[in-house]
């Protein structure tokens, strides 16, 4: 289990079906509906979190910015890409465009300061050092009632494995 979630808002969440199914928000500007949200992958490396974005296109120089608001990283920015190409004495312009804002909880324990990023072929990498410092499982016990009387498995101190030493992806 990750430590870092992904923030959403159910209220937005319906407002975006609304949208889909019946045109204008019927909230009016509750929460704005962005035109890009940008895939991302929340993994385990040690104690730190690794969130990969994917932004092609982006010049993230320009246009991303990174910060730790209110114990939450967030990550938002602009795509703007126009082409134009001409063949047969046509010439046909797409340009696609759109904000997108992505923000996932931080555990109490990290700072500004423990974040880090990078982009790469069109990945925003980030890196969140000691997201995952001091979590440690711990096994509880089970009581189960058969005909009236509980009987307690007791809980022996063990290595409780998580998900990321099991191989399983955290959910984002």
């Amino acid at each position: 289990m990750s430590s870092l979630t992904l923030w959403s808002s159910p209220l937005a969440d319906f407002d975006t079906v609304v949208r889909r199914t019946f045109g204008p928000s019927a909230f009016g500007s509750v929460r704005r509906t962005f035109g890009f949200t940008p895939a991302a992958e929340v993994t385990r490396d040690g104690s730190d979190a690794v969130l990969r974005l994917e932004l092609p296109g982006v010049d993230v120089s320009k246009d991303v910015v990174v910060e730790v608001v209110n114990g939450q990283l967030v990550v938002r920015g602009e795509r703007r890409d126009e082409r134009a190409s001409s063949e047969h004495g046509r010439t046909v312009r797409e340009v696609r465009y759109g904000s997108f804002r992505r923000a996932f909880a931080l555990p109490a324990q990290v700072t500004g300061e423990d974040v880090t990023a990078t982009y790469d072929a069109g990945v925003l990498t980030i890196r969140v050092a000691g997201a995952h410092a001091g979590i440690a499982g711990r096994r509880i016990a089970v009581t189960t009632v058969t005909t009236g009387t509980p009987e307690t498995t007791p809980a022996e101190p063990a290595e409780v494995e998580t998900p990321a030493e099991s191989g399983e992806q955290p959910a984002a």
